[in-house]
This record gives structure tokens, C-alpha cells and sequence, in this order.
């Protein structure tokens, strides 16, 4: 079967490729099998190996030739399994992954999305508080079809969460400006905060400077793992001076510089 050159060639590269994999501790069945299969595993995408002992698969062609004919030789999806010294081989579905966009607050309360999948079967993703960009959804068994009684992959939802015009997240944290006038920055007061789950008051101590970071605990992102629990707001105070002054205000102003000196 190896007498092609060609097929010599794909033969020795996919030795040398898994030897090196097993060199850097790879366990067999996480190396990518998808590549080195003619014509494609039916249904795409990674391909997982039941096994007994690989280590002969590079120095005895005919044992494995049912392997190799799936491998070298038109599997094209016709070939649903193949039979090496008793041994069966079985063939994972292919994992899908889907992007899918939400805003914050949809990550703040968790959300939803309904997908149409073929045959126009609706699937309903319910996508948790506390995801963050990069977070996985899976959906067991919505993968690609399995071959040779393998298992069907699975559906991964990838999710991006959008910016937001007000808060910047770092990790279950977010950050915040808040405006504070001239008048309660310098004598104090209060002000109110807007967050994700409604306003609170925010005490200000007299001369607060601007650029002033208030901590408001709890008032972050839910932890994925465990909602109940949050990160922190961070409240950084943006003193605003006051604008079209009277001539008497600019009067007063320019008292107190005086008084100041």
C-alpha cells in the first residue's frame, strides 16, 4: 500500500509529526487525527481514537491496514470503522463552535440565544451571569455525527461581550467615572452611582480631589462559578468646574483666591 511515493511521504510525516507529539507528553488521544484522513472523517474536524497500544502503528503496515486504508486510501466516508488485531476503532464528531454577542448587562443577569439548526430544529442556549469574553458555552451531543459507534461532538457557543459606553470590566470588576460638582467636592455630600443592578449613594468627604478612586464592594460581575458571589466597583471621581459665571460668582472666586494666598 506504501509503495505510492506520495503516500510513503504522508506515512513518514505523520510518524515523525505524532513522535514528536508523544516527545513533548502528548497523550495519543488528544494528537489531531483529522488531517492525515483521506478524503476527510465524515463530518469534519478532530478525530478521537479509542486504542489499545499505538506504539506498533509505525512499525506494522499490515496490522493496521484498515487504519491506514481510512488513512491513505478514499475513506470518504463510506468506511465507518476499521478492525486492527481485534481492535476497533472509533472516531469522535467534530466539536462546532458558534460566536455569539452579548452586552454587559446581558453578562451582568445572564441571557439567551435560540439557534436554528439544520432541518430548522430550534436549540434554546441559555448563556450564565458572569461569562466573560472568551467563555465557552457547550452544548453536549450538538456536534458533528460520530463514526464507527464514536460519540457525537459537541456545540461551543464562544462568547464576546460587547464594550459599554460606562463601564470598563477587569475580570469580575468594573471601573467607573462618576461626576462630582465643584460645590460637593469641596464641602462633601453625596452622589448617586449607577450601576448594573440600580443607583446607589455614594458618601463624598469634603475636599475630595479629583481622580479619587472609591471602592464599592460588591457591586461588580458575578463569579461564573458561583453568581452569588461578586467583584467590585471602582468609582472614580471626575470633579466638574462650574460654567457661564456671573460677574458676582467670578467675584466671589476671585475673593476667595485672594483669601487663599
Amino acid at each position: 500500500m506504501l509503495s505510492d511515493p506520495e503516500k510513503r511521504k504522508k506515512y513518514d510525516q505523520l510518524g515523525a509529526d505524532y513522535q514528536r507529539w508523544q516527545r513533548m507528553g502528548g497523550d495519543p488521544r488528544g494528537f489531531d487525527w483529522s488531517q492525515w484522513f483521506a478524503g476527510g472523517q465524515p463530518g469534519g474536524g478532530r478525530v478521537h481514537v479509542e486504542y489499545g497500544d499505538l506504539g506498533d502503528l509505525f512499525g506494522d503496515f499490515g496490522g493496521f491496514s484498515d487504519f491506514f486504508q481510512a488513512i491513505f486510501g478514499g475513506m470518504g466516508g463510506q468506511r465507518r470503522t476499521a478492525q486492527t488485531g481485534g481492535r476497533t476503532w472509533s472516531y469522535r464528531g467534530q466539536d462546532y463552535e458558534h460566536p455569539v454577542e452579548i452586552t454587559l448587562e446581558e453578562a451582568f443577569h445572564g441571557t439567551q440565544r435560540v439557534l436554528e439548526k439544520e432541518g430548522g430544529r430550534r436549540l434554546t442556549v441559555k448563556i450564565p451571569p458572569g461569562v466573560k469574553t472568551g467563555s465557552k458555552i457547550r452544548i453536549a451531543g450538538e456536534g458533528g455525527p460520530g463514526v464507527g459507534g464514536g460519540a457525537k461532538g459537541d456545540l461551543f457557543l464562544k462568547v464576546k461581550v460587547l464594550p459599554h459606553p460606562v463601564f470598563e470590566r477587569d475580570g469580575d470588576d468594573l471601573h467607573c467615572e462618576i461626576p462630582v460638582d465643584l460645590y460637593t467636592a469641596l464641602l462633601g455630600g453625596e452622589v448617586l452611582v449607577h450601576t448594573l443592578d440600580g443607583d446607589v449613594k455614594l458618601k463624598i468627604p469634603p475636599e475630595t480631589q479629583s481622580g479619587r478612586v472609591f471602592r464599592l464592594r460588591g457591586r461588580g460581575m458575578p463569579q461564573l462559578r458561583n453568581p452569588q458571589k461578586r467583584g467590585d466597583l471602582y468609582a472614580k471621581v471626575r470633579v466638574q468646574l462650574p460654567t457661564k459665571l456671573t460677574e458676582k460668582e467670578k467675584a466671589l472666586v476671585r475673593e476667595l483666591a485672594e483669601m487663599r494666598r
